[in-house]
């Protein structure tokens, strides 16, 4: 059984930082290729990031492009979400995701086998 943990969350003002944190709990298993998903109130779950299973490759949406920065440690089987400039619009359920497919620049949640739960980050203006 793969688990999937968020951590980091809460909330900030305007222009704030934030590092949300995710475990992957499978380390008989290669590295997964990793992602940030986040979904707004009333609105549809949409890709954040992606970074592959070495962490060479990344690739982000242009909402957050600039940003917003993904990393790993595969020696400790987690994945970083580095927040800064926070906006209002920023406001979300964030979910990690780790998938077995090989790297693209997809975003599509159909490529994602397992997922967190989803932790809280909101920002006020």
């Amino acid at each position: 059984q793969v688990q999937v943990d968020e951590s980091g969350g809460g909330s900030v003002q305007a222009g704030d930082s934030l590092r949300l944190s995710c475990v992957v709990s499978d380390r008989t298993s290669m590295p997964y290729r990793m992602g940030w998903f986040r979904q707004a109130p009333g609105k549809e779950r949409e890709f954040v990031a992606t970074i592959s299973r070495s962490g060479v490759s990344t690739y982000y949406a242009d909402s957050v492009k600039g940003r917003f920065t993904i990393s790993r440690d595969n020696g400790k089987n987690t994945v970083h979400l580095q927040m800064n400039s926070l906006k209002p619009e920023d406001t979300a359920v964030y979910y990690c995701a780790a998938s077995r497919a090989a790297w693209s620049t997809s975003g599509a949640e159909a490529l994602y086998d397992y997922w967190g739960q989803g932790i809280q980050v909101t920002v006020s203006s």
